[in-house]
């Protein structure tokens, strides 16, 4: 692709977390994303610059989303993609995750898209294998999704231009989000001017620090003349039991409606990373409303994900 000519000594091994990336490398990430953003218009989708490269989505746990966007996103690279189904792999039969990446390695994989239950273990099986290889974090527990919370903030500088001055609400369950973590420590990074955390005080992180972070336990005061709204769903899987009454009073407390629009700023944009849950914490008239991004981030994410394997690869770019 030889219209990209960003040239900085910026490379990285590995996509583990967001937390203690630099501006630089996040806006270069950013950069490339534009020019696959353009590739995506075209008639033919494709460009040669993983060519001959294996990508193998290794997923333990559901995904849809994520999975099919990181698949189309190397297929467009040209890769080879290897989706292993975990559930009639060796790993069934009590085979260690390092043993199986490693065979996977020994078959020429090269770039490994992980999603695990467990917290730590990407940056655990990057700790153990092959140098030449390259661990995506796919999300890990409730600890990090780090294309997620780079896509979201790459939705947010789409529509808004710059984070100088923005207001953004991170709304629900923050404290069972790996994506809520990896959206707070993305835009810490890139300066947005106030980021606040609204929820139930049972949905608050316990370790946020309180100068960069304003906590909101009420629906109209946190959302009050904020340009982004991002909705989270409730992460009953991570959870050791019910912690909430019921869904229909978590909808009237925390639910995001056209009401609550209203406060609001006129022009500010709704983004939810997915999948919804309808009247649970979005009304559908706010989730398809012309505020709406939430199908923009979905396409933003395949440039998002094209960007950070294409960097892995090439160090040159």
């Amino acid at each position: 692709m030889s219209n990209i000519k960003i040239k900085t000594e910026i490379n990285f091994q590995h996509l583990l977390s967001i937390e203690g990336m630099s501006k630089e490398l996040i806006t270069k990430i950013f950069d490339i994303a534009e020019t696959f953003l353009k590739i995506g218009k075209h008639d033919v989708k494709k460009v040669p610059l993983l060519r001959g490269k294996t990508v193998c989505n290794l997923f333990f746990e559901n995904s849809t989303r994520t999975r099919t966007t990181f698949e189309i996103a190397a297929k467009r690279l040209s890769a080879d993609v290897l989706n292993l189904d975990i559930s009639s792999s060796s790993q069934s039969k009590g085979e260690s995750i390092i043993d199986t990446v490693n065979n996977l390695i020994a078959m020429s994989g090269n770039i490994f898209v992980i999603r695990h239950p467990e917290s730590g273990m990407p940056k655990f099986i990057a700790s153990n294998i092959n140098k030449d290889v390259h661990i995506i974090n796919a999300g890990d527990g409730n600890h990090s999704h780090p294309t997620q919370g780079l896509l979201d903030a790459f939705t947010i500088r789409k529509y808004k231009k710059s984070f100088n001055g923005l207001k953004i609400a991170i709304v629900g369950d923050i404290k069972h989000s790996r994506v809520a973590r990896s959206e707070m420590h993305a835009l810490s990074i890139l300066g947005a001017s106030e980021i606040r955390l609204v929820g139930p005080k049972i949905f608050m992180p316990d370790d946020v620090d309180p100068t960069k972070f304003q906590e909101f336990n009420e629906m109209k005061a946190g959302i009050s003349d904020v340009d982004v709204i991002m909705m989270l769903r409730i992460q009953k899987e991570r959870m050791q039991q019910e912690i909430i009454p019921s869904e229909k009073k978590y909808f009237e407390s925390f639910g995001l409606t056209t009401e609550l629009m209203k406060y609001a700023k006129k022009d500010a944009i709704v983004m939810h990373p997915g999948p919804i849950n309808r009247g649970v914490e979005i009304q559908s008239q706010v989730a398809d409303s012309s505020q709406s991004v939430i199908l923009a981030q979905v396409t933003f994410g395949i440039a998002i994900r094209m960007a950070v394997m294409t960097m892995l690869i090439d160090k040159n770019i």
